[in-house]
């Protein structure tokens, strides 16, 4: 039996052969796991889809669930990924049988937007965010987060960007699926990092290329490249790696700068606009969550935005600065940070601003305490 720790799951391999068929997950938490993200890499498990790809994935109640299955860039495969959930205390189980496994209902998107200046746009069924390209250098962009509103499972990236551009249907007002109301200009946004070295917080600008790991239902991956990021009077490369999964509140950021030997502190931040909304950050547990009035550009009120970022690295300062609600921690170029980010809407899942408090609490304590999943 060995183990493999993955992204909030600890997989367990026993008697592994190609007879492998049962799935089993033991949530040992207080509360319940819903629509989780489980990842196996283990080569051995994998060997099934090497050979033969008619696998169909069932729950207990023989109900089929979707799956995606990851490639590497040699087209070898590298990841299983599925959704989970499991009750507080329990153990579930998910059975591979042989036959034709359905069409995945896509959950996740990404790609570059070459038409809307360069952007680069993804998204989930919880909400879907930007950030700015090259196109747009003329306009100081930041290398921030934008964050769209969407009240929909649909996705809608592409549907927005075709009205705006083809059909001068603005996103900026709702529709009825959703909106752009979220104001970046040159700070971090919706839980955008930068540098905070000598007492400043280093904001960079827009990125100078990208990379698409890959693009599936359940989950995609890409890379953002930025050549040129101002510390005092020291110039870094950065890459920022951004993985959104189906179903989860945060999107995953792996953040690598390269430059300058010396301690460059790590601010993730929100950008708090007028600073009227109610903000809630904890040192201690590494997160920070933030809920304002969202606003049309018509001026039409259109409920409340949220934003929460949370960081597993020990916290130096949890502090506001420059109108940015900041959680900073220590690093060394050539290393690489992990902090997860994202927004949300009281339209859509989180009718209150405590239920988004709570749910930005409830994602690091899941963090911390991955599932275990026992392979048969």
């Amino acid at each position: 039996m060995k183990k493999i720790f993955l992204y909030l799951a600890t997989v367990l391999m026993a008697g592994c052969s190609s007879s492998i068929k049962t799935i089993e997950i033991s949530n040992t938490g207080s509360f319940d796991r819903n629509d989780e993200i489980i990842q196996i890499n283990d080569k051995e498990f994998l060997q099934l889809f090497e050979e033969s790809d008619k696998w169909i994935l069932k729950n207990n109640h023989n109900q089929e669930i979707a799956y995606q299955l990851v490639k590497n860039e040699n087209g070898n495969l590298e990841t299983f990924i599925f959704q989970a959930a499991v009750p507080a205390n329990k153990k579930v189980a998910y059975h591979l049988k042989k036959g034709n496994p359905s069409p995945v209902e896509p959950k996740t998107f990404a790609r570059f937007v070459p038409e809307r200046k360069d952007d680069f746009a993804w998204e989930n069924d919880l909400a879907a965010y930007r950030m700015y390209g090259p196109a747009l250098a003329g306009e100081n962009p930041s290398n921030g987060v934008d964050l769209w509103l969407k009240r929909t499972k649909e996705l809608i990236v592409d549907t927005f960007y075709f009205n705006e551009l083809q059909k001068g249907q603005s996103y900026h007002i709702d529709h009825g699926k959703g909106l752009d109301c979220y104001k970046v200009g040159h700070t971090l946004g919706a839980g955008g990092i930068a540098p905070f070295w000598n007492d400043s917080l280093w904001i960079g600008n827009y990125f100078n290329s990208y990379k698409v790991h890959y693009v599936g239902p359940l989950q995609s991956k890409f890379s953002l490249f930025y050549d040129s990021i101002k510390v005092g009077d020291k110039f870094y490369k950065e890459q920022l790696t951004i993985t959104v999964s189906a179903g989860t509140l945060l999107n995953k950021a792996e953040v690598t700068f390269t430059g300058y030997q010396q301690s460059l502190p790590l601010a993730a931040g929100i950008f708090l606009h007028e600073n009227t909304g109610k903000l809630s950050m904890n040192q201690e547990e590494g997160t920070a969550a933030y809920c304002e009035d969202a606003v049309s550009d018509a001026k039409v009120p259109s409920g409340r935005n949220y934003v929460g970022i949370f960081v597993p690295a020990p916290i130096t300062k949890a502090i506001i600065k420059n109108n940015h609600a900041l959680l900073i921690s220590e690093y060394q170029p050539g290393n690489t940070f992990v902090y997860f980010f994202g927004g949300g809407w009281n339209k859509w899942g989180f009718p209150t601003d405590n239920d988004w408090i709570n749910a930005v609490n409830l994602f690091a304590q899941s963090y911390r305490s991955p599932l275990e999943v026992l392979i048969k």
